[in-house]
């Protein structure tokens, strides 16, 4: 027989590494069982943490809402209640709308337009200064409207140019306007042409630096610029009454005219406005603000990143080139961003069945709307 008290403490031992190993297996069937991701939810989630800002966002959206803010809405106090349903993208301002007003009356409606919206507006005017003027030609807002650029630098140099830019972006910005379709980017020296009295009224090289530094202002002062009217308006007609046919050729365009807008995208311009103009070197089949190959060149040969924007696409320079009242969905097709229209509601139907009738893709109206997010970000407009 064995010895009792070596078989006790063989008991013991055994009892203890039982124990142990009971211990330890309870510990790894906890590790073990505690809840993991599979390797798709896994992925998933990667991608969810990959993805920006603005991606976020975009992924947010509803068609509808994409769709709506693809538009810079000609203002209607009456109907913007109705067009909240539709997100607008922002709104686009004229003198009407601040003929009866105070500074205090026009701030307060704008900023209650502002607190309705899902997604914050762009409200924008066009003040250049002398021929345009839409706010600081009423008394209420400024004792004389500003003159044009072309006068300030004349009179004073890039010091009284640099001022009074400055006080006109916080005139705006102090209304709660974010952007100016202005500075004029085309290239006139001949004081016949119809946009001359709008420009610097000089050679390419010296517009392309005195437009660099109207972009420098705004970026400095807090508020968005636009160039116009890009490939540049010549000596062409006025487009709100006609079409205007430009036959000069291309070579010409890019020695002369493209390059102030160069210029305002190397200072980083957040917004370009396409004319209506129909330039033949390049397509003689559509205005400008309907072609891709015009976009092309800008996107391409001048390596554009940020938002482009059509003109007015209900002025008649557009509608003898549209067929089915599918201005929207050519000007979307052909590389634009955001669209500028007096005829939202139509518009926002007709780009809303395009989509549904795949007559635009997905992806094309993703790559328009995530620069309008980025946009608005950047203007401070739409955080996390």
């Amino acid at each position: 027989m064995s010895n009792p008290k070596k078989r006790k403490r063989i008991n013991v031992w055994l009892l203890l590494i039982i124990l142990i190993g009971f211990g330890l297996g309870f510990w790894y069937y906890q590790q073990d069982n505690t809840k993991k991701e599979s390797p798709k939810e896994e992925t998933k989630k990667a991608k969810k943490e990959e993805l920006s800002l603005p991606e976020r966002i975009l992924k947010g959206m509803t068609s509808e809402e994409k769709i709506g803010q693809l538009f810079l809405v000609r203002y209607s106090k009456e109907s913007t209640s109705k067009w909240t349903s539709l997100y607008p993208g922002g709104y686009l301002l004229f003198a009407k709308d601040f003929e009866q007003h105070t500074k205090e009356s026009i701030t307060n409606e704008l900023t209650s337009l502002q607190e309705k919206q899902k997604y914050p507006l762009i409200i924008a005017v066009d003040e250049e200064g002398g021929y345009v003027t839409r706010v600081s030609r009423f008394p209420a807002f400024r004792q004389e409207k500003f003159a044009s650029p072309r006068y300030y630098y004349e009179t004073g140099g890039y010091e009284l140019l640099e001022q009074t830019e400055k006080e006109k972006a916080e005139l705006l910005t102090s209304l709660g306007i974010n952007l100016n379709l202005a500075p004029v980017a085309d290239v006139s020296t001949n004081s016949n042409d119809f946009i001359n009295n709008r420009t610097f009224g000089r050679n390419a090289q010296e517009t392309a630096e005195l437009i660099k530094h109207m972009v420098k202002y705004a970026n400095e002062n807090h508020i968005a610029s636009c160039l116009k009217h890009f490939p540049g308006y010549g000596n062409n007609e006025d487009t709100h009454t006609g079409v205007a046919i430009d036959n000069r050729e291309l070579a010409s365009l890019k020695e002369n005219d493209f390059i102030p807008f160069q210029a305002g995208i190397e200072e980083n311009v957040p917004c370009i406005l396409i004319s209506h103009n129909v330039i033949t070197s390049i397509d003689s089949n559509y205005p400008a603000s309907l072609s891709d190959k015009v976009i092309k060149e800008l996107r391409e040969t001048l390596n554009y990143k940020n938002v482009v924007i059509t003109d007015d696409l209900a002025m008649d320079a557009v509608k003898s080139y549209v067929e089915n009242n599918e201005a929207a969905t050519l000007a979307l097709n052909a590389g634009n961003d955001m669209i500028i229209t007096s005829d939202f509601e139509e518009m926002y139907q007709e780009l809303l069945q395009s989509l549904k009738d795949k007559k635009i893709t997905e992806e094309r109206l993703n790559q328009a709307v995530l620069r309008i997010i980025n946009w608005k970000i950047e203007m401070g407009l739409l955080k996390e």
